[in-house]
């Protein structure tokens, strides 16, 4: 049983940001969020292509390419099980994003008075 989570090709080290605002660009379009959103409620198990696209009334094409988003994204990881492929959240990737939006949430943000050096 392989999982597969492709990675960007890039120049230069990924920080931890750049990694995290890849994942929400991948999720900033609709059709990218309700496959991932449905990958959730899926489970571990994760669900074929062909749920997917019958659930979402989505063209295998169209949905082909929204799914490699999200893997590239590091999002989605895919199983393939003789001839079919099957996709599932990346549960620690959506934990660690979601980690990071709440890191700091509500500890207070200091401001400087303007003339101030940063």
């Amino acid at each position: 049983m392989a999982l597969h989570n492709q990675k960007y090709s890039y120049i230069g080290p990924m920080t931890t940001e750049t990694s995290h605002a890849r994942a929400l660009s991948a999720l900033g379009h609709d059709a990218r969020l309700s496959i991932f959103r449905l990958l959730v409620q899926a489970g571990e198990g994760g669900l074929r292509v062909g749920d997917i696209g019958a659930h979402l009334d989505m063209a295998p094409s169209t949905l082909a390419h929204h799914l490699s988003a999200l893997v590239d994204a590091g999002l989605v990881l895919q199983e393939r099980q003789g001839r079919e492929v099957f996709n599932r959240a990346d549960y620690p990737a959506m934990r660690a994003l979601v980690d990071f939006l709440t890191h700091e949430c509500c500890a207070g943000v200091r401001l400087h008075a303007k003339g101030d050096a940063a």
